[in-house]
């Protein structure tokens, strides 16, 4: 199949200057040195397929709104080159594509005719533009006078109400009221369901996981991991905890445990995780309302005051269900000279409904830096008779009164 966006070898270097003046005098050609450079991006490629739904991730600084700059056709690119094949909606910083002189009504006809669609089309789109962005009489209102929240809401709805075949969305949905990220995350939903292809940067990582068949990990303008979400998130949230770099070894010791990704610096080592049922066997299937035992243990290579133990459950999307560890439910453990280990046992009931989860643990210091940390080193099934939605079962109870016609 043919990709519709193919980024090819780009990067994207900006000279830096020592004076305001001397940047006008090389853009007039008549200074050309520059004291350093900046470069944004290093030699960034991959490929999208028509319908995928890609996210792109990283600290601030990582080159991720740069990329979408040069792939939407804004910036170009000092080498490589980014192709795209199709009609393009772009929602790139805030402020971006409206003139805050013009109207809201004016900006969506505006934006209509810079994408090439024509004035009837518009026309026919202009209705659910305005219902989705609920912004009422401030339609015919210049968009300065508008709250950061309604320019959202308007530029989000033109974005998606004029079919286009690529979206390009950079952190939109994070100044957004709770109620309108939800419409959006529907929405999202509804595109993919079309086969509309997504690139979508955000820090909200729950999002990324839910929306996106596959995310791309950036650092210091460099592709770091590009593959199935969970993986690139993993390895994303493994260098935030760590603070830094993120092709630093695993901790070393027998690959006992499995793992979608294990960092930390080493200074203890998990070295088995159990789950138990409630006749404290080792199990992988639980039934919903049963006890469950979390044990896992661990050996300390150097003296530890007071470290923290983890865990994380996830369901098969990858979104987080439920954590704690030691430090939040109030334990302490005290000290340990290297060489020690240490067991520790979580008990919880399970009020998960029916569907595939995974357990994460770690070791961590009192701070949230790991020592040890395993995503998805256990994967477990729960079963259940009723057929509840969402992730937990709550285990409700209904009562109900009945009135006869002539009791009214």
């Amino acid at each position: 199949m043919r990709p519709v966006i193919s980024v090819q070898n780009v990067s994207k270097r900006y000279p830096l200057f020592r004076h305001p003046v001397h940047r006008m005098l090389a853009m007039a050609g008549l200074h050309n040195k520059a004291t350093s450079e900046f470069w944004a991006l290093r030699g960034v490629s991959f490929e999208v397929e028509r319908g995928e739904a890609v996210g792109i991730i990283g600290p601030n600084g990582s080159g991720k709104s740069t990329l979408l700059q040069v792939i939407s056709g804004i910036l170009r690119p000092t080498t490589g080159r980014a192709l795209c094949e199709g009609r393009i909606a772009a929602l790139l910083e805030l402020g971006a594509g409206f003139n805050p002189e013009f109207t809201g009504r004016e900006n969506v006809y505006m934006n209509g005719e810079i994408m090439g669609v024509s004035r009837h089309e518009m026309d026919a789109a202009f209705g659910k533009i305005a219902a989705f962005a609920e912004i009422g009489s401030f339609m015919d209102r210049p968009i300065k006078e508008y709250s950061t929240g309604m320019y959202v809401r308007l530029a989000f709805s033109t974005a998606i109400h004029v079919d286009p075949e690529i979206l390009i969305v950079d952190e939109a949905l994070s100044v957004g009221d709770a109620v309108f990220a939800a419409r959006c995350v529907q929405k999202f939903e509804e595109l993919r369901r079309r086969k509309v292809t997504v690139l979508f940067v955000s820090h909200d990582l729950g999002l990324v996981k839910r929306l996106c068949d596959r995310a791309i990990f950036m650092l210091k303008g460099e592709v770091i991991l590009d593959g199935p979400t969970k993986d690139a998130v993993n390895r994303y949230v493994g260098f935030v905890l760590e603070q830094g770099d993120p092709d630093k070894p695993p901790p070393s010791g027998p690959p006992a445990i499995g793992s979608s990704f294990r960092h930390g610096d080493g200074a203890s080592r998990i070295t088995s995780v159990q789950m138990l049922s409630g006749t404290d066997r080792e199990a992988t299937t639980f039934l919903n309302g049963e006890p469950i035992k979390i044990r896992l243990r661990a050996e300390f290579d150097r003296r530890m005051d007071n470290p923290v133990v983890g865990i994380l459950i996830r369901n098969r999307v990858g979104i987080d269900v439920f954590g704690t560890n030691t430090r939040i439910e109030g334990i302490e453990l005290g000290c340990f000279d290297a060489g020690d280990a240490l067991e520790v046992e979580f008990s919880i009931d399970c009020l998960l409904t029916r569907q595939e989860y995974t357990l994460t643990v770690a070791t961590q210091y009192a701070n949230g830096l790991s020592q040890d940390w395993l995503d998805d080193a256990v994967a477990f099934t729960v079963v259940d008779p009723k057929d509840v939605a969402g992730v937990l079962n709550m285990k409700t109870k209904v009562e109900f009164t009945r009135y006869q016609h002539s009791q009214r």
